[in-house]
């Protein structure tokens, strides 16, 4: 199939056609992302400790999370996976609180797959922890988090700051749930969720999550202060975790316009005597609730969340995908989005300047108001899209730079030591941190990736640098993280076909040669990847087996990820490679101009939380075949 067939020209206006007819009003693109029904339990879980339950929500949530059930009788973190243990079991459990009982057939298949995987002791600590608040598990089965490490000094070894974003908005809301260890009775039992003869659940917490051995003793220290009296230290301690969570909340109320991580939020406000009638608590109410999608099914109506809403970045990467295509700079869609994302822009200092005090803020963050956490990513791909659309009013065209100017300061500023970049925080890799940290979370530090380095090198080559030193140092960090297949492992997207697509299109902006041994290495290992559908295609199963690196039926995002990185390596249109990949795009479109994609391609946190970008499947093949056909 070449470029400039008809039928090749069609497909491209037609995936153009539909991505301006997604675009709202305002200027800015964003789908609901797909995750598992974690975070619809989670939030029937925050409801009922509030008081705050209504039948209807209640109801609307049980029936989403009964649809989403596996044949195996577990709830899945990814479509078409195994059943995972603890998503089930918190599914299980705000299905018992909606009504549903033990006895239903769905129940009974469900707490027979939790039995046959080692039953509630075998659980990940977030599920413990939910257990233990509804009296269904032993608070001495969770790590204790003591509400005096918000006090610590940025600079001590066990600070907050030491770990990531997102381990720090459950850590601090878990020090305030440890100093009253409250139990709420549902009125029910999970009886039939244990395991006959499975161990305790404090020996198997010990045996299969627990810290090594210091973590042990460390968590044995703090379980016996912890139930000391409260003194001035505690008193102290509490006050400065509820305004710490306080000063954290969005102008929506919620938390890093994310779903679980407002849920902790507002249970450490609830563990700390705050109510469904305080103002932050109901502020955080309606945060939730705008993550929430109503949909319709012949059973009634469903109600499922959205993990978190990601307008930023889906908007910038639209822009990049209809410049690729041939839409004028100037064309009003493109500088409707670009006010919009000039808009976005966050001018507040947050958590980041603890590690690089005295910077100027800038950036941008994932969310629609979302102002407390700017990310690197993001701020990336806004460079970007803002440098590449052109406005006619000089003035928008003066405000524009200066925020482009402000977010490139920004970037440089957040770089690591080390020459790469990392999501919310610079130099967040202490390894005393993440081996004595009391949480099973994957990742409880934020090191450098590949993938935001390569956007970010990307974004600043673009911008002009390319040989400033930073922009070098990020060079070598990038060719010294390539594997040794060629390819470059994915932090947030899956995983190995994300990241690789992402450092190859940025080391040739960045000025590396198409002959170059890292270029030439991902080539031979896309192309030795390439399904024979002419797609491309990897599961999340790649975080767990090497033999499934860059492997899987063929997605529309991911095969033009691997197209992307063809062409940036200068594989030309006409080789039979290219045609066969934009002939397996052209063959999937629909009739309406979009593609379809279950497969989840979005990585949160990897071998626990994944989710789908459904503009993905959208602009990335717009992009790629954009770019092919110029």
């Amino acid at each position: 199939m070449h470029l400039d067939t008809p039928d090749t020209k069609l497909v491209l206006e037609r995936g153009i056609e539909r991505l301006l007819a997604m675009q709202d009003a305002d200027g800015w693109w964003s789908r609901c992302p797909d995750a598992n029904v974690m975070v619809d339990a989670v939030d029937v879980f925050i409801r009922e400790l509030l008081g705050v339950r209504d039948e209807k929500t209640v109801s609307a949530s049980a029936r989403w999370i009964r649809s989403q059930q596996s044949p195996d009788g577990g709830w899945t973190i990814y479509p078409h996976g195994p059943g995972d243990l603890s998503t089930t079991v918190e599914a299980y459990l705000a299905l018992r609180l909606s009504g549903d009982g033990p006895e239903r057939p769905h129940m009974r298949e469900a707490a027979q797959f939790v039995r046959s995987q080692g039953g509630l002791a075998s659980c990940r600590l977030e599920a413990k922890i939910w257990l233990a608040l509804f009296g269904q598990g032993s608070w001495d089965s969770v790590p204790t988090v003591l509400p005096e490490v918000v006090l610590l000094p940025p600079a001590a070894p066990m600070s907050l700051y030491k770990l990531s974003t997102w381990t720090r908005l459950a850590l601090v809301p878990l020090g305030l749930v440890h100093d009253r260890r409250p139990v709420v009775d549902p009125g029910f039992r999970l009886d039939e969720l244990h395991s006959v003869g499975s161990k305790s659940a404090d020996a198997r917490h010990h045996s299969r999550s627990s810290p090594p051995r210091l973590g042990q003793l460390l968590d044995q220290g703090a379980r016996g202060l912890n139930r000391l009296s409260p003194g001035p230290l505690r008193r102290r301690a509490v006050r400065r975790s509820i305004q710490w969570i306080l000063d954290r909340q969005e102008a929506d109320g919620a938390w890093l316009a994310c779903n679980v991580a407002s849920v902790f939020c507002l249970l450490g406000l609830y563990a700390a005597g705050k109510d469904a009638k305080d103002p932050e608590i109901q502020r955080g109410l309606e945060g939730l609730d705008s993550f929430a999608v109503w949909l319709e099914s012949p059973e009634g109506p469903m109600r499922r969340m959205n993990c978190m809403p990601t307008p930023v970045w889906d908007s910038a990467l639209c822009v990049w995908a209809l410049l690729d295509a041939g839409l004028p700079a100037d064309h009003p869609a493109l500088l409707r989005a670009a006010d919009w994302l000039a808009g976005q822009e966050v001018r507040a200092y947050g958590d980041w300047a603890v590690a690089r005090p005295g910077s100027a803020a800038g950036g941008w963050s994932v969310g629609f108001v979302e102002k407390s956490y700017p990310d690197c990513d993001d701020t990336a791909v806004v460079l970007e899209a803002l440098s590449r659309v052109q406005p006619e009013d000089p003035e928008a065209a003066a405000a524009r730079r200066g925020a482009v100017n402000r977010g490139i300061n920004w970037l440089l500023t957040m770089q690591c030591g080390d020459g790469g970049w990392a999501a919310y925080d610079a130099d967040n890799t202490s390894l005393i941190a993440s081996k004595l940290a009391t949480l099973d979370f994957t990742e409880l530090t934020d090191p450098p990736c590949p993938d935001i380095t390569a956007h970010a090198l990307e974004a600043l080559a673009a911008q002009g640098l390319r040989d400033h030193p930073r922009v070098r140092q990020a060079v070598r960090w990038l060719l010294t993280h390539q594997e040794k297949d060629g390819s470059w492992y994915g932090r947030w997207g899956v995983n190995y076909l994300y990241s690789t697509g992402a450092a190859v299109t940025a080391l040739r902006r960045a000025g590396v040669p198409e002959d170059h041994d890292a270029v030439r290495r991902a080539v031979r290992w896309l192309t030795g990847r390439q399904n024979t559908d002419g797609g491309w295609g990897e599961g999340v199963q790649s975080y767990e087996d090497p033999a499934l690196h860059g492997r899987g039926d063929s997605t529309p995002s991911q095969t033009a990820w691997a197209l992307l990185a063809l062409h940036a390596a200068g594989v030309a249109a006409g080789d039979g490679r290219v045609q066969r990949a934009l002939g397996w795009l052209a063959m999937t479109q629909n009739a309406d101009g979009s593609w379809d994609e279950e497969t989840f391609t979005g990585t949160v946190l990897p071998r626990q939380f994944y989710m789908s970008y459904p503009m993905y499947r959208q602009l990335y093949p717009v992009m790629a075949m954009g770019r092919y056909s110029r």
